[in-house]
């Protein structure tokens, strides 16, 4: 698989792979308890790791540059919503009691959470002179060291 080639890109590509693991576990029967505790965990793993990079080295490079505290700080709360919600999912087990609506509730926050960044906040990013393929080698270091 190709490197991606700025920040964005790499982000755009955790979201890819994010909704295809929500895809799967919503294909996952009742009966399927290892298989869903195997992904909902493969979930939260891969969106705490996308949080820290995005928090830590993205959102304050992007603040700076696109001038929108409205924008950044709707994204932080998302952020921290989204970081109770796996910290619940994470302890629990498949079969528990609203285990799969948690899931459920957490790809429509993270759906939302995607669409205003794709939608809004990367076209605002891509207009500033932000060095995009530097930033996006931070930030796949601070992931290499990280996973």
């Amino acid at each position: 698989m190709k490197k991606p080639n700025d920040a964005i890109e790499l982000l755009i590509g955790d979201h890819k792979k994010v909704k295809a693991m929500f895809k799967e576990f919503e294909g996952l029967t009742d009966r399927s308890k290892i298989g869903k505790k195997k992904i909902a965990d493969q979930i939260c793993d891969a969106l705490t790791l996308h949080t820290i990079i995005e928090e830590e080295i993205f959102y304050p490079a992007v603040r700076e540059a696109i001038k929108d505290d409205d924008l950044m700080d709707e994204a932080l709360v998302e952020h921290a919503s989204a970081k109770e919600l796996i910290a619940e999912i994470a302890g629990m087990e498949p079969g528990e009691e609203l285990y799969d609506a948690k899931v459920t509730v957490l790809s429509e926050q993270i759906d939302h959470h995607v669409s205003e960044e794709e939608g809004t906040m990367f076209p605002k990013v891509r207009k500033t002179n932000l060095d995009l393929v530097q930033l996006g080698e931070v930030m796949q270091a601070r992931k290499d060291e990280s996973s």
